[in-house]
């Protein structure tokens, strides 16, 4: 029996990976990665030339039978009526739209709880800070998050007050891994007139959800918050009506019903364009065929094959820590968002800015590399000789802290050391996951199993503390591309026609247990606030 392969594409925030998969092992066949620029507003154009530079070196895709792409969410991706590209990206870790995510739950929380919504648990009261949290929670109910500076509709918020210029050509709005199968089916910019056929952009439910305009719990577009978004493009402000109707001028309501959105698909649909020729398939019969793809969260729990119970954290540019759920989720607080995942389920997830990168700075900081602090680190004791790092070095997101900074405290003349400095940044990375696993316990996930994932969990300090900061035995897989892992295994999904994705594998690495360390938490929880 000839062998069938399937591509995963993972275009994340530092690179796209492409891997050529065997779609009925799970096994790697080839594997072919390229950089991404630096920087949080790029030029989607680069990842095109990523995208092809990675095939380029996975040995080409004239052989795959069905490709899927996982992307990094939240990216903004703005295109004109000729399909080209309004203004750089900005991804998701750009918080620039700060205020404007402020002013949306600001214009969703001025209007009074009504009987109906004080029944739901809907805050009431005429202050600032009720005013605040009844936004967020009306939010919440639209939508399954409130917007912080992360989410699309911030992003097109901020266009409309900063470059309403720009804000009134768009003609479409895709996210990263929308606009990349678009160009794999052949697609793009065509001269003015023409068709661009943004018609055939396409989506799925995971990174529709991640967007702050779609609500997966009904599976609908909400272009009444488009409009809400785009009124300062045309000189009005919006708000919340008291019967629960967004109020914003006609012509935002007009532009956002004008807008084409990706065509949301279900967990295993076939998209309705098959990829360009000259991009992946030539050499199959048919041709190769798209899968919806998704948000890179989602597709890594689809890599890992995870179920309900199950809670992955990964360590990479951002720290996630994403659980797997039968229902919706509905955070009343605002800090968990509620989005779907890639087979049908949801995800509710609490993300920070700050992953990894938080001992890049710690080695950065002493001089060391990884394996330097992981050794600084263990001449340590738990606590850190009472030196806490709040790694929040870039602003953050979970607590919502967009214009925060990094912190050490508790520092003395006798504990300032290089070896509890080291041990509060490995415990500052892992507390802030910490933080994020509560919240998702809160909401009543019962968490059965915690995997770890993502290049931060290659750290053999991670690795020793983060049993006892966490609190529970964690399961290591072995280290691969889970997210383009994910995004393979929906195109074998898709291809085989099957109403459940194909069963492969899964390489544990190990299981990590260790004594708890509640002071630790406790420690850090004192100085974050």
């Amino acid at each position: 029996m000839a062998q069938v392969l399937v591509a995963g594409v993972d275009t994340s925030t530092q690179s796209t990976k492409v891997r050529v998969t065997d779609a009925l092992t799970g096994r790697t066949v080839r594997f072919g990665q390229a950089k991404h620029p630096d920087g949080t507003s790029v030029s989607p154009d680069a990842w095109w030339d990523a995208f092809l530079a990675a095939a380029r070196e996975a040995g080409g895709l004239d052989d795959v039978s069905a490709l899927a792409v996982g992307g990094q969410q939240h990216g903004m991706v703005l295109l004109d009526g000729s399909g080209r590209v309004v203004r750089d990206a900005l991804l998701w870790n750009d918080t620039r739209s700060a205020p404007q995510a402020a002013g949306l739950i600001e214009a969703f929380g001025a209007a009074p709880a009504t009987d109906a919504e004080r029944a739901r648990g809907v805050t009431d009261g005429g202050d600032a800070a009720a005013a605040t949290l009844r936004g967020k929670q009306r939010w919440v109910r639209a939508v399954g998050s409130s917007p912080v500076a992360s989410y699309t509709l911030t992003k097109v918020a901020w266009t409309a007050e900063a470059e309403p210029d720009n804000a009134r050509r768009i003609a479409a709005i895709a996210l990263p891994h929308d606009w990349l199968s678009w160009r794999i089916a052949g697609f793009g910019p065509v001269a003015p007139g023409g068709d661009a056929h943004l018609d055939a952009l396409f989506t799925d439910r995971s990174d529709a959800s991640g967007t702050s305009y779609f609500d997966a719990a009904a599976n609908v577009y909400r272009r009444d918050l488009l409009a809400l978004a785009l009124a300062p493009a045309y000189g009005g402000d919006a708000s919340f009506g008291a019967d629960g109707t967004v109020l914003a001028p006609a012509e935002a309501f007009d532009h956002a019903e004008r807008i084409t959105l990706p065509t949301v698909l279900g967990p295993h649909d076939a998209a309705p364009v098959k990829a360009d020729p000259a991009i992946a398939g030539r050499d199959v019969p048919g041709g190769c065929i798209l899968a919806p793809g998704g948000g890179d969260n989602a597709m890594a729990s689809l890599g890992l094959g995870m179920g309900v119970g199950d809670v992955s954290i990964s360590l990479g540019t951002s720290g996630v820590a994403a659980a797997i759920a039968e229902n919706p989720t509905y955070d009343m607080t605002g800090a968990i968002s509620g989005f779907a995942d890639c087979t049908g389920h949801f995800l509710p997830l609490a993300c920070t800015i700050n992953g990894s990168r938080i001992t890049d700075a710690g080695c950065h900081a002493l001089g060391t590399d990884y394996d330097g602090l992981a050794e600084l680190a263990a001449k340590s004791v738990p606590g850190a000789g009472g030196i806490t790092l709040v790694p929040y070095f870039d602003g953050e997101r979970t607590p919502n802290r967009p214009d925060a900074t990094a912190t050490l405290a508790g520092m003395t003349l006798a504990n300032t050391t290089r070896e509890n400095i080291a041990r509060a940044f490995v415990e500052g990375l892992l507390c802030s996951q910490r933080d994020c696993l509560e919240l998702v316990r809160a909401l009543g996930v019962d968490v059965r199993r915690i995997l770890l994932i993502g290049g931060g969990a290659r750290s053999s300090a991670v690795r020793a503390y983060g049993p006892g900061i966490l609190e529970h035995r964690i399961t290591l897989p072995a280290t691969d591309e889970y997210v383009a892992i994910g995004a393979a295994r929906q195109a074998a999904w898709v291809l085989s026609g099957a109403s459940e994705p194909p069963a492969w594998e899964l390489a544990i690495e190990e299981t990590l247990t260790g004594e708890p360390t509640p002071e630790v938490y406790a420690q850090y929880v004192g100085y974050r606030g």
